[in-house]
C-alpha cells in the first residue's frame, strides 16, 4: 500500500466532490530511538478493533469525507521502511490538518505497539 493507492481510493468515494484537501502522512522507521540508541528495526502491533472505533468517530467530524489508514504489522521493518500510511480528505484545510494530527496522535498513542530492535 502507499498513499498514492489510499488517495486513488479517496477519489473513489461518493463524496468526494466535497474534497478540497488531501493530506497524507507517511511514517517510516528511523535510525535511532527518541532517546538517542542506534535502532536497526522494529515491528509493530495494531489494535484492529481500537482502529476501527477511532476511524469511525474521525470520518463524523465536521468535514471529513474519508480517512484511510494502512499500517505494516507481524514482521521486522529495517530502517527506512514504510510504518504507516494516515490519508483524511476533507473540505478545507482546518478541518483536514486538524483530523489528520489528533488521529495520527491518538493511533500512535492507543492502536499501535512497537518493539524498536537496537545493535
Amino acid at each position: 500500500m502507499s498513499c498514492s493507492k489510499l488517495i486513488a481510493k479517496i477519489k473513489e468515494h461518493p463524496d468526494y466532490s466535497g474534497v478540497g484537501m488531501i493530506l497524507c502522512h507517511n511514517g517510516v522507521v528511523r535510525a535511532s530511538s527518541r532517546d538517542g540508541r542506534e535502532v536497526t528495526g522494529l515491528e509493530v502491533k495494531v489494535d484492529h478493533g481500537r482502529l476501527e472505533d477511532i476511524l469511525a468517530r474521525y470520518r463524523r467530524r465536521q468535514g471529513i469525507v474519508e480517512i484511510l489508514v494502512e499500517i505494516v504489522e507481524g514482521r521486522k521493518l529495517s530502517v527506512g521502511e514504510d510504518i504507516m500510511w494516515l490519508v483524511v480528505a476533507g473540505d478545507v484545510r482546518e478541518n483536514v490538518i486538524a483530523t489528520l494530527a489528533d488521529a495520527l496522535n491518538e493511533i500512535k498513542s492507543t492502536v499501535t505497539g512497537k518493539t524498536e530492535y537496537y545493535r
